[in-house]
């Protein structure tokens, strides 16, 4: 599916199909999309004559090899197109209205609540992933992600739109361990050496495990439990309790009740902070900025 065909797709009917494909209905997307139905099977009709191809099976809605393949360009390509619509928006926009920040839970510190404005700021706690997209689209003024990295390494992000990344801050990581556990003595410990152990698997509250298994050497790091929260007290509670282990940064990890942060000594690794914002920043945004980041 060659790019200048996508780039010639009228953007409506690639949304009908995402929404169509996603809900396995076209019934629930016409009422979705506040189409009629016999709308929405026009809009995926003309998509299939334009692309030469069937996209979806109907009975039952399932997208087609060539459907499926459509889904993996389509996301990124709307993401884009949201992405440059919000740019020019907020352009546009008053250099005052509010400060939005997203923030992974780990990501919100000591550091970053301490700068925060007194007044005018909304913080809205994400799933990690989404963060670059909430910038890129408008839904968030900034963005702090954070992530497992070798000292002064750059974060891995999504490839959402053109986004600036600026480091807020790096620290040692370390495993929770319940109090009783054989291993809280310990003063350092070796990931590689914990591979087998029990882990819990949170993604948006801690560090997640596939980063911990390329960490570690590829392997291991099975979970005992799923969190699919974002609260990080309930994922240290947990970890307290006996249900699994957790790398954290150590300021999440230190004076947990019922548990003890060793701190991890190989790999050398870290816990990185980086601020995510997209063009010139004014106003609050470019003073929180400034307190983060560090500049004058």
């Amino acid at each position: 599916m060659g790019y200048g065909i996508l780039a010639d797709m009228d953007p409506h009917l690639l949304r009908t199909y995402v929404t169509v494909a996603r809900l396995s209905s076209f019934s629930e997307a016409a009422r979705t999309l506040g189409y009629t139905q016999s709308a929405v099977s026009q809009h995926i009709a003309a998509l299939e004559q334009d692309l030469g191809a069937p996209l979806l099976t109907r009975r039952p809605v399932v997208p087609t090899a060539a459907g499926e393949r459509l889904l993996e360009h389509a996301g990124p390509l709307l993401l884009r197109l949201d992405a440059a619509r919000a740019d020019v928006v907020r352009m546009a926009a008053a250099p005052e209205h509010g400060l939005t920040l997203a923030a992974a839970p780990t990501a919100l510190g000591p550091r970053a609540v301490a700068a925060l404005p007194a007044a005018g700021v909304t913080v809205r706690v994400l799933a990690r992933d989404g963060i670059p997209a909430a910038v890129a689209t408008g839904t968030a003024d900034l963005g702090l992600v954070d992530g497992l990295a070798a000292p002064s390494d750059p974060l891995r992000l999504p490839d959402v739109a053109p986004l600036t990344t600026h480091c807020v801050g790096e620290e040692p990581v370390c495993v929770l361990l319940p109090a009783a556990h054989p291993l809280a003595r310990r003063t350092g410990l070796r990931l590689a050496d914990l591979s087998a152990a029990r882990w819990l698997d949170a993604p948006d509250a801690g560090l997640p495990l596939d980063r911990l298994r390329a960490a570690g050497g590829g392997h291991g790091f099975r979970p005992a439990l799923r969190y699919e929260g974002t609260d990080v007290r309930v994922l240290t509670a947990l970890s307290a309790a006996g249900h699994g282990l957790t790398l954290l940064p150590r300021s999440v990890a230190a004076g947990v009740p019922g548990a003890v942060a060793v701190p991890v000594t190989e790999p050398r690794v870290v816990h990185r902070t980086e601020l995510v914002c997209t063009g010139a920043l004014r106003g609050t945004a470019a003073r929180l900025m400034e307190v983060l980041v560090g500049r004058k």
